[in-house]
């Protein structure tokens, strides 16, 4: 979890972005990076497959206030998305603050955004870590291809809803991203239920890459606070 630079009088918070292969999780960091100023942000280091690349870089954002008189410093990472590659998915996820789930819109990477999905539930348990207590964003990105799937059925697929049984937590909290919709709500059948935040993107052209990372980096302070 976060670690605590003294010296520096910094938070250091890890966001790391997960999802299937070719999905557009480089390409947030890419341009997240193009766009942080200079003089805030670390060396865009890359670890080069064969067919993918992990990236990682840190930056320190200037708008967001400090946390008992330390300043927050955020280190993304992202991780393979090819199965053969988990080892290094789950190294990646240790530690982790935050987590960004990138899907892929397209109607045929239904399997492997589900495959993906249950992976990273699957490498968060390994840890001891309960993916819906803790900051989690879902991106739907490619939103503008034609072979794009129905933000319902994305929703009913990836971000169906998990039960509640923390009384304290059985409380009605409207999606502040998104009217008449809520993030923890009462069902028909009397259970409550919990969603994760979403956002549909177009990384290539910068759409809601920034409105992803402003969300999970909101979630990551109020669990420091």
């Amino acid at each position: 979890m976060s670690m605590i630079n003294y010296a520096s009088r910094e938070i250091n918070c890890k966001i790391v972005y997960y999802g299937p292969g070719l999905g557009g999780k480089t390409t947030n960091l890419e341009f997240i990076y193009g766009k942080v100023k200079p003089d805030t942000r670390g060396k865009l280091i890359s670890l080069a497959t064969e067919t993918e690349r992990t990236l990682f870089f840190d930056f320190l954002p200037v708008d967001l206030g400090t946390i008992r008189g330390f300043k927050t410093r955020f280190h993304l990472y992202t991780v393979p998305g090819q199965v053969y590659y988990n080892a290094s998915r789950k190294l990646i996820l240790k530690n982790v603050d935050g987590v960004v789930f990138v899907a892929d819109s397209q109607l045929d990477r239904t399997e492997a955004n589900l495959e993906s999905m249950q992976n990273l539930y699957d490498n968060m348990a390994e840890y001891g870590y309960d993916l819906t207590k803790m900051p989690f964003v879902i991106q739907y990105n490619k939103r503008d291809l034609s072979n794009a799937a129905p933000l319902q059925q994305l929703q009913e697929s990836l971000n169906p809803g998990w039960e509640i049984e923390d009384q304290a937590r059985q409380i009605l909290a409207p999606d502040p991203y998104h009217s008449n919709e809520n993030l923890t709500e009462q069902i028909a059948s009397g259970e409550w239920i919990g969603r994760a935040p979403y956002f549909e993107a177009v990384s290539v052209q910068g759409d809601g890459v920034f409105d992803t990372l402003k969300a999970v980096s909101k979630l990551v302070l109020k669990s420091l606070a």
